[in-house]
């Protein structure tokens, strides 16, 4: 038996529109943003630690002149006993020299003078040092939740890229020869023959596309991830000729359009899945056009019954072998194999719950209801959802089948209620203290913990990883401190915040903090309700607040310590987040994390789901105050804001500001001592 040659010549002219050039230059323009912004923070960063170096040395000039002041006084001090004790003795003899006597004291006054006015210029040395220290803080900050930011913006255009890239559109001329079965008539022969130029063209086609590629590097290696299809838009024989050895020729011209698996880009890109949400549920792999054939001297069209064009899964192309021909009287006709089709089988999964994310064989297909299409063989399907046990299959698909998962939510945390009980006999019996200031108090378990930038993906300031241990248990408020909440506190004291008596609150605009003299924690810029997080508070404010709570109670009330903080937001996990590495999409308030408050404003406290300890708003929602040691200048918040970026809310992550910043982003929530 001769296999005859087969030869496939195709040109490929892929249409570069404008939209491409425009997507890299997208891409590019971001990039260098990035580029210079990293340079400023950078640059930020030598900056403030040479100021940092340059306050310590004030600080220890600060102490040597005080200490020196201990001296001069008790030389002063001296210098008036001795001058006092010559005026005695002065008395009893008029010509005694006490001149000696005065010039010291004379000297004493004027060098502890003197020192009490260096000290005073030291310490306003120090003051706008320190002024100078906190601009700083604030521009880095800003600095990096921009830098954040970009990052966010380029890994969306490279999404949008590499999608664009996929769908670009391209015209193949195929120049295909086969040899004729014996078996066959030259009919079949030749339709044949054109569907194996049209199979190889659109296989070519995708190859073309995944070779151009931006970022063919990092894409090709997981190609069987990608979902590559490609819609035929029209086709025609060029020409076509039988030869007297049994071989048949055709020279197609084909256009197409590629088609991807959009959901899957991340992946590709090796991106949070989040910035692959808009695109829906996986593509359907296994549309099977139904193809009938018109014939002419010169041009063959393919229509399909179901469309005009026709999808063609290039990953399962496969090459036809030939045979030997000789001139037989054909017997029959046998019906062409369908060169498109491939073993798979539809899936449908429907669960209880809304919101969720199905996971197939690691995989995000986005959220149910959903349907697809998968190989026929084993296949791990696992759908989670916030606030509930996530449901895990592994199944053996060789039929369609539905799959109705029902998911289970998570045993509520252990709250403690401050009950009458506990309230001390002194109180009033109609204490002004609503309830919902201390009845959701959730205890936090005694345990320990990697406190830090676990996964290495953290700023300088959260290493080293260092373990803790929480010696006692402790409670803490499960909610950001309400607006209603702190409207009590108000109420009852006339206190009157540091935004209201000075300067206003700062907000962002355009990127930079903004300072508005009109903003404060019952103006923060947006609009809220009672149960939204109070904003625009100071340090002393909150403080302020947890004081006079703990008058109210009878209970001791503070903000937590960084240690106490970051121990209950990871709950006992260690990714990045509570619910793993990845943001996610709608699972908090903080920019560009999808939710209908992400770079608007803050949303109520408790509207996401709480953490493995059943604490809200760890992630996102604004910034909380931390308790600062008493020899500290500055104060840490944590846990993000809803203007800032997605990798600025890990539970790790530290901002330091001084005590009396505020804004429309720094909330706080209070720990309950035992």
């Amino acid at each position: 038996m001769r296999i005859a040659p087969l030869s496939l010549l195709i040109s490929v002219s892929l249409l570069a529109t404008s939209a491409f050039a425009q997507d890299t230059a997208t891409v590019t323009g971001i990039e260098s943003e990035i580029s210079k912004k990293q340079a400023e923070y950078d640059n930020s960063t030598v900056i403030l630690e040479k100021h940092l170096k340059e306050e310590s040395q004030l600080q220890k000039q600060l102490e040597l002149l005080r200490a020196r002041s201990t001296e001069l006084d008790k030389e002063k001090n001296q210098a008036l006993d001795a001058m006092n004790e010559m005026y005695r003795r002065l008395i009893d003899d008029p010509t005694l020299d006490i001149s000696n006597a005065q010039a010291r004291y004379q000297k004493a006054v004027v060098d502890h003078k003197q020192n009490k006015d260096d000290i005073s210029m030291q310490l306003a040395a120090i003051a706008s040092h320190r002024k100078d220290i906190e601009q700083i803080r604030v521009a880095k900050h800003t600095q990096l939740n921009t830098l954040e930011s970009l990052k966010e913006q380029l890994a969306t255009a490279r999404v949008e890229r590499l999608r664009n890239e996929f769908t670009r559109e391209g015209t193949l001329e195929v120049n295909h020869t086969i040899n004729c079965k014996r078996t066959e008539t030259l009919a079949a022969c030749e339709q044949r023959g054109q569907q194996m130029g049209l199979q190889k063209a659109t296989k070519r086609f995708v190859d073309q596309i995944f070779a151009n590629l931006t970022e063919e590097r990092l894409v090709e290696p997981k190609r069987n991830l990608a979902g590559a299809q490609v819609k035929i838009l029209s086709s025609h024989v060029v020409n076509s000729a039988f030869s007297g050895q049994g071989n048949y020729n055709v020279n197609l011209s084909v256009t197409m359009r590629g088609d991807v698996n959009s959901s899957r880009l991340c992946s590709l890109l090796n991106l949070d899945n989040r910035f692959c949400a808009d695109y829906g549920t996986p593509l359907a792999g296994s549309y099977q056009p139904n193809y009938t054939t018109t014939y002419s001297d010169s041009q063959l069209t393919f229509s399909d019954s179901q469309d005009n064009s026709k999808v063609v899964s290039v990953s399962r192309m496969s090459e036809e072998p030939v045979s030997d021909y000789s001139v037989k009287k054909p017997v029959r006709v046998e019906p062409l194999p369908d060169l498109k089709k491939s073993k798979m089988v539809e899936l449908t999964l429907r669960s209880n719950v809304y919101d969720d994310e199905v996971f197939i064989d690691g995989v995000s297909f986005g959220s149910t209801k959903l349907t697809t299409s998968l190989p026929v063989g084993f296949h791990n399907v696992e759908i989670r959802k916030r606030g509930y046990k996530s449901y895990q299959v592994r199944l053996e698909l060789n039929k369609s089948q539905t799959i109705h998962a029902k998911l289970v939510k998570k045993p509520e945390p252990v709250v403690a209620a401050i009950t009458t009980a506990e309230q001390p006999s002194s109180a009033p019996a109609a204490s002004i203290v609503n309830k919902t200031n201390t009845a959701s108090l959730v205890v936090i378990p005694a345990g320990k913990f990697k406190m830090g930038d676990i996964n290495g993906s953290g700023l300088a300031n959260e290493r080293p990883v260092v373990e803790k241990t929480i010696a006692n248990s402790f409670a803490m408020q499960s909610k950001e401190v309400s607006v209603g909440e702190y409207e009590q506190f108000v109420a009852n004291t006339g206190y009157k915040t540091e935004a209201e008596k000075n300067r206003g609150c700062a907000y962002y605009l355009n990127g930079e903090p903004v300072w508005e003299a009109t903003l404060n924690w019952r103006n923060p810029g947006f609009d809220q309700d009672s149960d939204f997080p109070a904003v625009c508070l100071t340090y002393n404010d909150a403080k302020a607040y947890a004081d006079w709570l703990s008058g109210q109670t009878g209970q001791l009330f503070r903000l937590p310590n960084e240690v106490e903080w970051e121990y209950a937001a990871r709950a006992g996990k260690e990714t990045e987040y509570p619910w793993g590495n990845e943001i996610g999409k709608n699972l908090a308030n903080c920019g560009w994390c999808g939710s209908e408050w992400s770079n608007k404003s803050a949303a109520p406290t408790g509207s996401f789901s709480p953490n493995a300890f059943g604490l809200y708003d760890t992630v996102g929602n604004v910034w909380e105050w931390t308790n600062k040691k008493s020899e500290q200048s500055d104060v840490a918040v944590r846990g993000g804001a809803w203007n800032f970026a997605p990798s600025l809310a890990r539970v790790s992550t530290r901002l330091i500001l001084a005590p009396d910043f505020r804004a429309n982003y720094i909330g706080f929530r209070l720990v309950r001592e035992r």
